[in-house]
């Protein structure tokens, strides 16, 4: 597989990258940093990992006047599309899809062979993060079983290429804090490899579920306006996590009333707006503990609990564990873990009674 990125305005590449259409389990990722800066408002980031049969590619940029980016896919692959920002106007050869872009929404792509031109506005700031995966890697992702996605399945053996669904749909907590994680991580080695593909696995399960045969069972009608309204209520609510607004605070903020505005947010990222509150606290709160000097206290004061006991019943709940639990276990290890699943739960009960 090969990836090209380049403004049309230019000759060389901002991104020209290769791997192969293999997977191969012991190849290390490889990376790549790109900084290109012109003056204080054009800048491009990239942060390339490669490795055989797969390619993250986490790209920031901004320009202060429009620009056309091209950017081609050599060879067979699935492309998962993690799209950050608004208004860039996309133009995909042989797939229909939506003409422009909307901020915290996702899909999966089969291309035999991509090519698109991209507008991006001026002083727009551009996020994308998306993962290239050889046809080799996401069979064995999915186990070659094409009764996940039969439309797309069709599309694949036929060499059509198409998108699991004909929209975008928007990210739901778990895939938005999964970004987070691939984007800020910090193993080498062996240890990187592991984790990434867990976590891309992950993101999968998490795509497949949300864009997968999700019957409506609210049955919530909601126009554009609305849409844009409770987007907006989850980028209030990332930011003020810890002092979240109320449900009628947000209601104001948003000029939404407050039956669809709870409606709404459930059925856009399938959790209560409460839920999704205490998913951003859990997952700081979880970051916070790694520093080992850290008290439950102090956690619970920085994840905008005033009472510990509401912190630490939450935490129990949210993990299945206590926090003194995992704080013991931090410090005793001095490791973070790489999986969270029930076994492991279970053993961190047992650690914590062999330590008192």
């Amino acid at each position: 597989m090969k990836f090209k990125s380049k403004i049309v305005a230019h000759e060389e590449p901002i991104i020209a990258i290769e791997t192969t259409d293999f997977y191969n389990q012991k190849s290390a990722f490889q990376e790549e940093k790109i900084n290109i800066r012109n003056g204080k408002k054009e800048e491009i980031t990239c942060l390339n990992l490669i490795s055989d049969g797969m390619m993250i590619l986490d790209i920031q940029m901004v320009f202060s006047a429009p620009q056309t980016i091209e950017c081609e896919i050599t060879g067979e692959s699935i492309v998962m599309d993690f799209i950050c920002c608004n208004n860039v106007e996309a133009n995909i050869d042989q797939v229909e899809s939506e003409k422009y872009t909307r901020e915290n929404t996702h899909n999966i792509l089969y291309t035999s062979g991509f090519n698109a031109r991209f507008e991006i506005p001026a002083l727009e700031e551009i996020n994308y993060l998306t993962i290239i995966l050889s046809l080799d890697y996401y069979y064995k992702l999915i186990n070659e079983d094409w009764d996940l996605h039969k439309k797309f399945s069709k599309n694949i053996i036929e060499k059509k290429s198409g998108y699991l669904t004909p929209k975008y749909i928007p990210f739901n907590s778990g895939i938005q804090w999964i970004i987070h994680e691939i984007k800020n991580c910090k193993y080498k080695g062996a240890i990187k490899k592991m984790y990434l593909e867990a976590k891309i696995k992950e993101l999968l399960i998490l795509q497949l579920d949300s864009l997968i045969e999700k019957p409506q069972d609210t049955k919530v009608k909601m126009d554009q306006e609305d849409y844009n309204k409770i987007l907006e209520v989850k980028s209030i609510l990332d930011a003020n996590f810890t002092n979240a607004p109320t449900l009628p605070e947000l209601s104001r903020l948003v000029s939404l009333n407050e039956f669809k505005l709870k409606k709404g947010f459930k059925a856009c990222f399938e959790t209560t707006i409460k839920g999704y509150v205490t998913k951003l606290r859990m997952e700081h709160a979880k970051e916070l503990f790694k520093n080992k000097d850290s008290n439950v206290a102090e956690v619970a004061d920085k994840c905008g609990y005033k009472d510990v006991s509401h912190f630490s019943s939450a935490f129990k709940l949210f993990f299945g564990f206590t926090p003194i639990s995992f704080r013991k276990l931090n410090v005793f290890t001095n490791f973070s873990f790489l999986f969270w699943n029930t076994q492991e739960m279970i053993a961190l009960e047992a650690i914590e009674l062999f330590m008192i």
